[in-house]
């Protein structure tokens, strides 16, 4: 090789360098994904995390990148996530948090930021009522109010008169006991004693003794993760005779693990994915979520919990929305995520893993008693109750 024919090689090769590293990136769609996959509501957020990892590259022909990170379960941690994946990262949308308390910390901050957030959380606090806050937020577990009237309703079908109420002393348990009291009421349930505890207690003994002491007929545990098992253990080791009812935050099979015989006859509502297996074969959410069980399997070894699926859940309906909202605007601008902003609130008849999404501009969740299933502990694992 001559020295002139060298040094031609070496200067294209450095003028490739350079224009590569000057060259614009190509434009990607950025989605910051907040979750608990540390601290006390780890049975939650690890396997949001993992579903975030299984979530589409590509849609519609654009790229997509997902920032992940972690809050611990702290508030505190949630918004300065939040604000560094919007001021450095620069997201068009938010998946998160994982935890209702998160939720409601990072609100202001997304909608001031106008950009558009899929909670996976229970409270619906985050998106009602709605207002030009809220207009921005999204949620994809079910409403409580659509898993509670769907539990009252077997409750009074099955003879419960007087109820307990074991909640979390958050913002969650605060709108479960909201919630909760018109419901029961309209049933004619009397709600007769209430108790509180935190999620990182390892006991809730005082609390089952106080509400037993009302003789209520059933007990309703409304926590999440292994909060749900501590309150379902609690009372049954205080041989509490009466019906046990959880709420979706039990619906895994970590719930059970953790909790042996004690779960064993728990009663719950919640989502179709939890039992799968039971669903007829028209079913459309059936395909979803098996589609989405295979997958996570494949990639990770084990099944997912219904926790997961809220984050998957979200990915779904992004799917359908990103390409509607790059048809109207460039990718990365203020425009864009309005857009997506209006293109998830568009949503009809999406097909999830827990549920048909069909929101609209007064509702950001859009689910019906098709994603709130009674079942109950048979033998060891959840069983649709038919």
């Amino acid at each position: 090789m001559t020295k002139l024919r060298a040094l031609l090689i070496a200067s294209w090769a450095t003028f490739c360098a350079i224009t590569s590293f000057l060259a614009p990136a190509a434009a990607q769609v950025k989605v910051g994904v907040m979750v608990s996959s540390t601290g006390p509501a780890a049975v939650i957020g690890i396997p949001q995390k993992n579903s975030a990892g299984i979530l589409p590259k590509s849609v519609g022909g654009l790229s997509v990148e997902y920032i992940v990170l972690d809050d611990g379960g702290e508030p505190t941690n949630a918004v300065n996530n939040v604000k560094k994946l919007i001021t450095e990262n620069n997201i068009d949308c938010l998946l998160g948090p994982s935890i209702s308390p998160n939720a409601m910390a990072v609100l202001n901050f997304v909608a001031e930021a106008r950009v558009p957030m899929i909670a996976a959380v229970g409270t619906d606090a985050v998106i009602y009522p709605m207002d030009e806050r809220r207009k921005w937020i999204f949620k994809t577990a079910q409403a409580n109010r659509l898993i509670l009237d769907v539990m009252v309703k077997h409750m009074a079908a099955s003879g419960v008169k007087t109820l307990g109420l074991l909640r979390l002393n958050d913002s969650l348990g605060e709108e479960w006991a909201a919630s909760l009291k018109p419901i029961a009421d309209q049933a004619n349930v009397k709600l007769v004693a209430e108790e509180r505890f935190v999620r990182s207690d390892t006991s809730v003994t005082a609390q089952a003794i106080r509400l037993m002491s009302a003789k209520p007929d059933a007990i309703l545990v409304a926590a999440a993760g292994g909060a749900s098992t501590l309150g379902q253990m609690g009372l049954v080791e205080r041989n509490y005779r009466g019906k046990i009812y959880q709420t979706n935050g039990a619906a895994t099979d970590e719930f059970i693990r953790l909790g042996g015989k004690s779960v064993e006859g728990a009663l719950m509502a919640a989502g179709p994915l939890q039992v799968v297996d039971e669903l007829a074969d028209a079913d459309p959410i059936k395909k979803a979520a098996l589609d989405y069980i295979a997958l996570y399997q494949k990639t990770y070894g084990s099944k997912p919990s219904t926790f997961g699926s809220n984050i998957y859940d979200g990915g779904i309906l992004l799917t359908s929305a990103i390409p509607l909202a790059a048809k109207s605007a460039k990718l990365g601008t203020a425009e864009f995520r309005s857009a997506l902003r209006d293109a998830l609130e568009a949503s009809q008849d999406v097909v999830g893993t827990q549920g048909i999404f069909n929101l609209t501009p007064s509702n950001h969740n859009g689910m019906d008693e098709r994603a709130a299933l009674m079942m109950t502990v048979k033998g060891g694992e959840w069983r649709l109750l038919k």
